[in-house]
């Protein structure tokens, strides 16, 4: 398999998986080393491959026609609203599709989170424990934004709601 045939073999795989998938798994099934996966996502991403890196592997961005996207401003302070923000989102079927803080130095900053399940909150809890990180929430006094992906209007105005009730969501925040 050459070049060109093994980036296009990595966009396929990305597109049959439901979740995340680690360089280190590509790099075993396509028989090369994890930088020449690193090295070959990031030109892939360069040609505008919709590729995202989460902190548990790559994602390849697939909208379907009932898929909506919106942002929304949240403030919360701790790691339990912090909890509380992400398990309702996905609770009620949405994905939490990224964050981004407004810094006063270094303008916007996003990181791309893709959390889906309790599973995946569940794990990028553990991940902020583990390596004594702390949330981009944390740099702005617990103000941020969140892209939501979500099925249908009925959900993202649930969502919406529920956040709104927990004192999660900025008053037009929407």
């Amino acid at each position: 398999m050459n070049t060109e045939e093994r980036r296009a073999a990595i966009v396929c795989a990305l597109r049959e998986q439901v979740g995340p998938v680690s360089a280190s798994a590509l790099a075993a099934r396509f028989g090369v080393s994890r930088q020449i996966i690193v090295g070959d996502v990031a030109l892939l991403r360069a040609k505008d491959v919709p590729i995202f890196a989460t902190p548990r592997g790559y994602l390849l961005e697939q909208e379907g026609p009932s898929c909506i996207r919106r942002t929304i401003a949240c403030c919360h302070s701790g790691e339990d609203q912090l909890a509380e923000e992400l398990f309702t989102v996905v609770d009620f079927g949405g994905e939490v599709v990224d964050v981004i803080v407004e810094h006063p130095i270094y303008g916007q900053i996003s990181g791309q989170l893709h959390i889906q399940s309790r599973f995946d909150v569940q794990r990028f809890l553990e991940k902020l424990k583990t390596e004594q990180a702390k949330a981009l929430s944390s740099l702005t006094g617990g103000i941020h934004l969140h892209t939501i992906s979500c099925p249908s209007e009925e959900i993202y105005e649930r969502i919406l709601q529920s956040l709104s009730g927990k004192g999660i969501l900025l008053p037009n925040g929407d």
